[in-house]
Formats: structure tokens, C-alpha cells, sequence
């Protein structure tokens, strides 16, 4: 570990290592394994942003014997360049802006709220398809664990922690395989716990740790989160 980096109380780090994930069902139980204090808490709730994250969620809620649904963020992408992101919006009606991307390339207001009504359709018609018409878990008050199978810049999975503090979820936590040691750091003032189940320096992608990164599809995440409900 860096000595720039400092250990911090509510912060997991673990030594990185040259072995990689087989897939994302691998490294769910494996993170899962750096959660298992949570395991059996009445108030727990285990939740993927899909898609890719709904895989590794699967297997951590079945360890931890806790529910499972996914949390959809979208991507507000900059008009014309809609790689670059202007912004996020999550389950819960929340909006992440990025301030100095929309000054710096004068996106008028008018744009912002078109490119957001947008994905707003979108985010709803996943949850309904995802969920297969299914009413979302609630959060409030509750012990809510998001995972996903890695976080590069942290710009989703920070939408999704904004939208469950606004949600008034009783504990926020962040479950991830693989991460950068700096992106893990980051997330400390932000949530009540990360547990990164590895943090290799220099960290490159996501999917170079994983022997396995193929796309997750729309029915796979049905299927898992259909499999979760039903036992």
C-alpha cells in the first residue's frame, strides 16, 4: 500500500496479487467472504447495479442470506459527446451533477433537462423489465450493501450512493471485487463502510482482472433477480 494513502478505520484494504477473478460469480463469493459480518442482519439488503453488478450481487446475497434487487444509474452524457458524462441519475428520482463539464462546455440548462428526461424514461422502463414488474425493495432505514463487479472513476457507483442517502437508507455500504487503492480512498467520507476485496497498483481496467468480463445481458439480470426472490 501506498504510504500516500493512509489506513483508515472504516476502510478494508487487501495486498493485491497476481490471480485474477474466473468470473463475476467468482468474485461475488469471494467478496462475499469480506462480508460476512453482515450476514444474517434482519435489516440487510443486497443490491447490483446492473448489469454487471447484479452477477456479483447474486452471490453475495445468497451468502449473506440477504434480499436482492438492483439499482439503476444512468449515464446523462454530454449532447454530441455523449461519452463524456455530464452527469447521473439513479433509482429514487436522484440527480449527480457535473459542474464544471457543463460550465466549461456552456451546456444550457434546456439541454441538461432534455438529455435527463430522457434517460429518466430509460431508467424507469429498466427497472420495470429488470424486475419484471415487480415493486423495488425499500431502503429506508435499512443496512443497503451496493455492489458492482469493480469501480473504475467511482462516478457510478457514486450516483448510487447519493440516490440511497436521499432514499434515508439507515447504513450505505460498498462491496466491490477489484478497484484502484485511490478510487477506494475516495469513497471513504462517502459512505459507512467500503470493502474492496482487492486493490492492485497500477489498477489499468476492470475487466483486465477478471479471466471472464463478458457482457451481462438484460435476462441474465432478470433470471438472478427472479432466482433470488423466488429461492
Amino acid at each position: 500500500m501506498s504510504e500516500e494513502l493512509p489506513v483508515l478505520e472504516r476502510l478494508q484494504w487487501h495486498a493485491p496479487d497476481s490471480a485474477t477473478f474466473r468470473d463475476r460469480g467468482d468474485a461475488g463469493r469471494q467478496l462475499a467472504g469480506r462480508l460476512r459480518d453482515y450476514a444474517g442482519r434482519p435489516d440487510l439488503l443486497v443490491l447490483g447495479l446492473p448489469r454487471g453488478g447484479v452477477p456479483v450481487a447474486f452471490e453475495v446475497a445468497r451468502s449473506l442470506e440477504a434480499p436482492l434487487d438492483a439499482f439503476v444509474v444512468r449515464k446523462l452524457g454530454v449532447p454530441g459527446h455523449e461519452e463524456l458524462a455530464m452527469g447521473a441519475i439513479a433509482s429514487g428520482g436522484v440527480r449527480v451533477m457535473n459542474e464544471d463539464i457543463i460550465g466549461q462546455l456552456d451546456i444550457s440548462e434546456e439541454a441538461v433537462a432534455s438529455v435527463a428526461a430522457d434517460e429518466q424514461r430509460e431508467l424507469e422502463r429498466r427497472e420495470h423489465e429488470l424486475r419484471g414488474g415487480e415493486p423495488a425493495e425499500p431502503v429506508e432505514d435499512r443496512t443497503a450493501i451496493l455492489v458492482d463487479d469493480g469501480l473504475a472513476t467511482g462516478a457510478t457507483m457514486r450516483a448510487a450512493v447519493r440516490a440511497l442517502r436521499a432514499q434515508r437508507a439507515g447504513r450505505v455500504v460498498v462491496g466491490v471485487p477489484i478497484a484502484s487503492p485511490e478510487v477506494c480512498a475516495a469513497f471513504e467520507h462517502e459512505v459507512d463502510e467500503i470493502v474492496c476485496a482487492r486493490t492492485p497498483h497500477p489498477f489499468g481496467a476492470v475487466g483486465a482482472w477478471y479471466e471472464d468480463f463478458s457482457q451481462t445481458t438484460e435476462d441474465e439480470v432478470r433470471a438472478l433477480l427472479t432466482r433470488a426472490r423466488t429461492g
